[in-house]
C-alpha cells in the first residue's frame, strides 16, 4: 500500500494513457460513413419534330371525272392530279396536255375536251399567281369567245370564264376591254395580266 501511495501519480498517468490509447483504437475501428453523393437526374432529350412538307392545293378542271380542288404531295405532276380527279373524261383531249409537268401550290390543271382550241393547254398547271410565258399570236374577243378560250387567259379559269359569258348575256356585249372588271372576281390585278390578250373588236 505504501508503494501505491508513493507511486500514485505515475499510476494515474499510465491509466490515463491507456484509456486514451484504447479510445483511439476503438475510434479507428469504427467504419466511417460513406460520403453523400448528389446524383443529378438524367436529362431526357426533347424529341425533335421533323417539319412536314406542306401539300399542294391543285384545282383540276375541264374534261375530268371529278373536277375539284385536290391536295397532292410535293413533287407531284399533272398526271397525279389527273388521277386524283378520277382520270380523264371520255371526251378529254390529252394530246395537248403535258402530263409530266411538275405542279406548284394553288395551280389549276385544265384538261381540254376534244375539239376545243389548243390554246387552252397553254394554261395547264401554270401557277395562279404567275403570268403565262407564252406570247399570244392573236387577241381573244371577249364578246364572242367560248368558255374554253376565256379559261385559257391567265388567271381566269373555267369559273370566271362562265361569269364573263353570263355577264355579256345579261348586260350585252362589252364596248371596252376595261369593262371586264365589272365581272365578279376580276379585279385590276387580273385585268393587267389579260389586257394585252383581249379585245372587243372583231
Amino acid at each position: 500500500m505504501q508503494w501505491i501511495e508513493r507511486n500514485r501519480g505515475h499510476i494515474l498517468v499510465v491509466l490515463f494513457n491507456l484509456a486514451v490509447l484504447g479510445a483511439l483504437t476503438v475510434w479507428q475501428r469504427v467504419p466511417s460513413p460513406a460520403p453523400i453523393q448528389l446524383i443529378s437526374p438524367l436529362s431526357t432529350p426533347s424529341p425533335t419534330l421533323s417539319p412536314t412538307p406542306g401539300r399542294l392545293r391543285v384545282h383540276v378542271a375541264g374534261a375530268v371525272q371529278r373536277p375539284d380542288v385536290y391536295y397532292l404531295a410535293p413533287g407531284s405532276i399533272v398526271k397525279d392530279a389527273l388521277a386524283a380527279a378520277g382520270g380523264p373524261a371520255p371526251q378529254a383531249d390529252l394530246n395537248h396536255t403535258n402530263l409530266a409537268l411538275e405542279l406548284r401550290d394553288q395551280q389549276q390543271v385544265y384538261i381540254p375536251s376534244q375539239g376545243e382550241v389548243t390554246s387552252v393547254s397553254a394554261s395547264n398547271a401554270q401557277p395562279a399567281s404567275a403570268d403565262s410565258a407564252a406570247s399570244p399570236t392573236s387577241k381573244i374577243n371577249i364578246n364572242t369567245a367560248s368558255a374554253a378560250e376565256l379559261a385559257a387567259l391567265p388567271g381566269i379559269g373555267p369559273q370566271l370564264a362562265q361569269r364573263i359569258i353570263d355577264h355579256r348575256e345579261q348586260h350585252g356585249p362589252f364596248t371596252d376591254i376595261r369593262q371586264i372588271t365589272q365581272v365578279s372576281g376580276i379585279g385590276d390585278k387580273i385585268f393587267e395580266r389579260i389586257k394585252d390578250r383581249i379585245t372587243v373588236d372583231d
